[in-house]
């Protein structure tokens, strides 16, 4: 595969969306005029990145929160966050501990919107140091990970911090009113679920130094999670969301398709899920240069009803006693940050904490992990057995700077 194909997923995602919409991505954010709120909230970016900057462009269109602080294992990244949103010199924080110096600050919150690998350690340094996280998923790439983000909601909870993970696809009007149906029993008995997390090709970069490989995270499997978890998670969030628990088992099958592979990420994954109640859900995710258009949704089939829920294109509930004509899922990628960060907002200054999102995006995690590692082993795997095992995936940091 060509090596200068490789780019980012989210600038690929955000840009398509974007285009879908008619629209240049962050426009309908910039159509609105900011509100005016009493309180201003100390806000940190841990991550200033492509989506890092972008979300605090957002963070900063909302009006109610003020970009105190900025951190990325980038010196170059840092003093261009700092250098756009006005951040004095000696809050912008660089190297591998650059978190640590950022949450000394004096931040109230943080947005955690760095490489997937370090999102659990940076979310519960963050709420140890008494801020509220609004992280990115996926929450985690490996079982501890996942299991340290709940640890962390519940730990927030208790000490009346907020920490919500920014999931888009849950945001949408159209979405929300197709899944209130199917949990009204409008699919009747729910007996299988279909959902796909299509991608653009994933490249593998030219690297030759420690700091290219965290540059170009994504390839890497031990920092994203490979291409079940960093893109199906939203596929995967909305499965669990529609059913309300998480499986109970998996078996699948994977495979390496590009020639001469140099580094371990796999483009295909077929997985069958099993939940203990006997629903299927079968999830396939493919990441090849084959001009299929890009998808993340679901199908749900009761015995009385089908539904779609949709990261964009149409979702509806067809059928059945709650039919329900949907409509057009819009710009979700920049609308659905909008609507995450105003309720990041409001659940500070109203005191709500129930931390919700932080247990959902770990039982996320789990059900992604649960599938590659199934698929790897090609065998059947159950839950309670990956958590018990709680394998961790290492990566050695040797070669970068503190």
């Amino acid at each position: 595969m060509n090596e200068h194909h490789f780019f980012s997923r989210r600038q690929f995602l955000g840009g398509a969306l974007a285009t879908a919409a008619a629209l240049p991505l962050g426009a309908l954010a910039q159509e609105a005029k900011p509100k005016e709120f009493a309180r201003k909230i100390k806000l940190g970016l841990i991550g200033c990145g492509g989506r890092g900057s972008w979300l605090g462009g957002l963070f900063k269109q909302h009006g109610g929160y003020e970009i105190c602080a900025v951190a990325d294992y980038f010196p170059e990244r840092a003093e261009k966050a700092g250098e756009k949103f006005g951040v004095d010199k000696s809050r912008r924080f660089s190297g591998l501990s650059a978190h640590k110096r950022l949450l000394e600050s004096g931040v109230e919150a943080v947005t955690v919107v760095n490489v997937p690998h370090f999102h659990p350690d940076h979310g519960y340094a963050a709420v140890e140091a008494g801020c509220h996280v609004f992280g990115a998923k996926p929450a985690a790439v490996d079982v501890p990970g996942a299991l340290k983000v709940q640890a962390a909601g519940k730990i927030a909870t208790q000490k009346k911090l907020c920490y919500l993970v920014d999931y888009q696809i849950w945001t949408d009007p159209v979405n929300i009113e197709v899944v209130k149906r199917i949990h009204e029993g409008g699919l009747g008995k729910l007996g299988h679920i279909d959902s796909v997390g299509f991608s653009i090709p994933w490249g593998e970069p030219p690297i030759k130094t420690a700091e290219d490989r965290l540059r170009w995270w994504l390839a890497t499997t031990a920092l994203s999670g490979d291409v079940i978890n960093e893109l199906s998670i939203h596929s995967i969030n909305a499965v669990l969301w529609t059913v309300g628990k998480r499986p109970a088992s998996a078996i699948g099958r994977t495979r390496v398709v590009r020639s001469n592979p140099r580094f371990e990420f796999r483009e295909i994954y077929l997985v069958t899920y099993e939940f203990d109640d006997g629903l299927l859900w079968t999830h396939r995710v493919q990441s090849l240069r084959n001009d299929l258009d890009w998808a993340l949704k679901l199908d749900a089939y009761g015995d009385k009803a089908t539904a779609l829920v949709s990261y964009r294109g149409k979702s509806f509930l067809r059928s059945g006693p709650k039919h329900y004509g949907g409509g057009e899922v819009v710009s979700l990628y920049d609308q659905g940050a909008i609507r995450n960060i105003a309720t990041f907002y409001d659940n500070i200054v109203q005191g709500r904490c129930d931390n919700a999102t932080a247990q959902q995006a770990g039982d996320d995690v789990l059900t992604a992990v649960l599938g590659r590692e199934a698929c790897a082993r090609r065998c059947c795997l159950t839950m309670d057995e990956l958590i018990k095992e709680n394998k961790k995936l290492e990566y050695d940091l040797t070669g970068l700077k503190v």
